[in-house]
């Protein structure tokens, strides 16, 4: 199932730099469909009295992320998996772009 997740009231930090995703068995990098290399990004998540950490794919590396660098997160996508008795959640989005803070 894919759920779309409203980013609206939710903020976002990234909890390091993003990083190639990798294929288990060849080690080289996995592409999405255009040809566009994967990265997973550690992100901190906090709103509606919620926090919590996730870990994002995204196609293309995300530029200028260090630890707790605040992010907007466009096109965010919730899906479930399942593989034999495990199950979880991955996330997936268009976009993850460092949000310039003002003084």
């Amino acid at each position: 199932m894919r759920l779309p997740i409203d980013t609206q009231s939710v903020r976002f930090a990234s909890a390091g730099p993003a990083e190639p995703i990798l294929d288990f068995e060849t080690r080289a990098p996995k592409l999405d469909e255009s040809g566009t290399p994967l990265y997973s990004v550690p992100l901190f998540a906090a709103g509606s009295g919620v926090k919590d950490s996730i870990t994002v794919k995204v196609s293309g590396e995300p530029k200028g992320l260090g630890e707790f660098t605040p992010v907007r997160v466009t096109g965010l996508i919730a899906s479930t998996w399942e593989v034999g008795s495990n199950h979880g959640v991955s996330f997936r989005a268009e976009r993850i772009e460092p949000v310039k803070v003002s003084a």
